[in-house]
């Protein structure tokens, strides 16, 4: 029997390129973004079904879910890849701005999980992958808003993990560094909309140049990324934490360090700066 997998956030980037993915391993997929006309290329292709999915709107997800379920019969596997970085210093950052970036990066990966559950438990079987980031490792300046969204991500998986495992439903997180993808451009006109206090002018500096900010080389391309995604949805038994690129295998030995070091590194790194 054909697989089928429900992916958020696929207008573009690591979304669009692990529809791609799993559709390459003839799975049956259901791609989904805010604008459907941002997906309608992915729908030409065999095994693909497209929708419209606000993942902060109840009532959207639980009509593609119920849709999928109809048409179907089953859902193996749910990414949550929808989301985005609102960065800036704590004190920019203005809290209906706060509360946006959780109601994307948290609440919705929450209300997608609570759709599928059922269904997968009935059966015994599924997955979960959710998409977080380095980030959720290790917390920077000027990221402390989105990195706290991932580690929120991350606890909210580490718990679910061991609370589906009795049903057969495997959950892990990706955790990509710099991915090349327009994620740099979302940044950028997200700072750019802050209103600055006045007294972070070392940070606003660093992000003018995001390759400063591990942009650039260090990216990874987003079918590097797609291919733990289908791996996490496809294996018995998956890993709980796929670290992808470099950056992200240095933010999972910077989680271990003690935090007088970790204080250290960005106090050192900011006189640089």
């Amino acid at each position: 029997m054909t697989r089928t997998v429900l992916i958020t956030g696929c207008s573009s980037g690591i979304g669009r390129a692990s529809a791609e993915a799993f559709l390459d391993e003839e799975w049956t997929v259901y791609a989904t973004a805010r604008d459907p006309a941002d997906i309608e290329a992915l729908g030409e292709r065999d095994g693909c079904r497209t929708a419209t999915l606000d993942v902060t709107d109840r009532d959207d997800v639980e009509r593609v879910v119920d849709r999928m379920l109809d048409e179907e019969g089953r859902i193996d596997a749910l990414v949550n890849n929808a989301g985005y970085g609102k960065l800036g210093p704590v004190e920019d950052v203005p809290a209906d701005a706060a509360r946006e970036q959780f109601e994307v990066n948290v609440y919705g990966p929450h209300r997608l999980i609570r759709a599928v559950l059922p269904a997968m438990r009935r059966r015994e079987d599924g997955a979960i992958v959710n998409v977080s980031s380095a980030a959720g490792r290790v917390s920077f300046p000027g990221g402390g808003v989105y990195c706290g969204s991932k580690y929120a991500l991350e606890a909210m998986s580490d718990a679910l993990r061991n609370e589906v495992r009795e049903y057969g439903i495997g959950v892990s997180l990706i955790e990509p560094g710099p991915v090349d993808t327009g994620f740099d451009e979302r940044v950028e006109a997200e700072i750019d909309g802050l209103d600055r206090s006045g007294a972070y002018d070392d940070f606003y500096e660093l992000a003018d140049d995001y390759e400063a900010v591990g942009g650039g080389f260090l990216a990874v391309p987003p079918e590097r990324v797609a291919e733990d995604i289908v791996d996490a949805a496809s294996s018995t038994k998956p890993p709980a934490r796929y670290q992808v690129g470099p950056l992200a295998t240095v933010a999972e030995v910077g989680r271990i360090l003690p935090t007088r070091l970790v204080d250290a590194a960005w106090a050192f790194a900011s006189k640089l700066s």
